[in-house]
């Protein structure tokens, strides 16, 4: 990248960042729940409508997911441990839960909004939308439709995940920074490292997010064995979700209201379904593993990878379940997807 490129790209940040701030200010005044998320993410989306552009730069990106994946990580203890031989079960309804979003709101998109078939299965698909967009650039679909209604679904379960674990009984707090004591800043320099080197392996083995759960991996494993106790400090848990927030947010730059408007519809029609098979889904498998409902619901909804793992630790979720449940979402998507389009007409 040259310099003039960095220089650009500095400023885009800076300015997002700071789109982000006010947002999670606004939050905090109305009281919003994880506000530190929630407020940067709308935030960053209107102005990303309103024609500014905003942007994050990789390397801020991607150290906020180490620093996120490291607080996910010290969440880890001895009874989540225990409770892994339970899951296997939560994997198979993942897996029906997919198959039904898929077909039910391919449905609804062909013959509601008048989408192609094969655009409709990828604008239907809950989550991959990176596996998503290059398979809608092969088979030359509308990507621009596409993205929007998966903008939408992103954006929409941000900002319910929260209110919906309100309702079901959840104590969201305002502050979600972790309480307790603070681990010594040797050791979070060790584990910070550790992390970027288990984030690389994990990219070449092709993990979903791999820096996000290279660092949880490598921070669960400190926290278990008592190497590396405590917590991280606030001034870098809170930080690392407003970047993330505003990342959220970045989803929209370039894209317009008028753009909006036609794509809005279709994607809270997705996200509307997705929420009910995933909350239809959670009940049966909350009862079989002795969870809540509302802890198994934000495990299955269907939302960013990282965002969902980041939204469970604050709302005191098992970190392994839902990381667990969110990447094999990812795991049955990909072979899931290319099995029916293959089976879905081109027009």
């Amino acid at each position: 990248m040259q310099a003039n490129q960095l220089s650009t790209s500095g400023k885009q940040t800076a300015l997002t960042v700071a789109v982000g701030a006010v947002g999670a200010l606004v939050g905090w005044m109305l009281s919003a729940p994880v506000f530190m998320l929630l407020g940067p993410a709308v935030a960053v989306s209107l102005a990303g409508l309103g024609g500014i552009k905003v942007a994050i730069d990789p390397r801020l990106r991607d150290t906020c997911f180490v620093i996120l994946g490291l607080a996910v990580g010290a969440g880890f203890n001895a009874d989540a441990l225990a409770a892994m031989i339970r899951w296997p079960l939560a994997f198979g309804f993942m897996a029906l839960v997919m198959w039904a979003i898929l077909v039910t709101c391919r449905g609804v998109l062909v013959r509601v909004f008048g989408f192609e078939p094969r655009a409709a299965l990828l604008a239907a698909a809950p989550g991959h939308l990176s596996f998503v967009v290059a398979m809608a650039a092969d088979l030359g679909s509308d990507l621009a439709r596409i993205s929007i209604t998966q903008s939408v679904r992103l954006l929409s379960l941000t900002i319910l995940v929260p209110f919906i674990a309100l309702a079901m009984g959840i104590e969201v707090s305002s502050n979600i920074a972790p309480q307790g004591m603070a681990m010594p800043y040797s050791r979070l320099i060790g584990l910070f490292v550790v992390s970027i080197g288990a984030g690389l392996l994990f990219i070449r083995l092709g993990v979903p997010a791999p820096l996000l759960m290279g660092a949880m991996v490598v921070s669960a494993l400190g926290h278990l064995t008592n190497w590396a106790p405590g917590v991280l400090p606030e001034w870098m848990i809170l930080p690392a979700y407003l970047v993330l927030g505003a990342l959220i947010g970045t989803r929209f730059s370039g894209i317009t209201f008028a753009d909006l408007r036609r794509g809005l519809a279709a994607g809270l029609a997705v996200t509307g379904i997705a929420v009910t098979f995933a909350g239809l889904a959670a009940v049966p498998v909350a009862w079989a593993l002795g969870m809540p409902v509302a802890h198994v619901l934000v495990a299955f909804a269907p939302g960013g990878l990282e965002t969902m793992i980041a939204m469970g630790a604050v709302l005191g979720v098992v970190p392994g379940f839902v990381a667990a449940c969110h990447i094999a979402r990812l795991f049955v998507l990909t072979f899931l997807l290319p099995m029916l389009l293959a089976r879905t007409p081109g027009s």
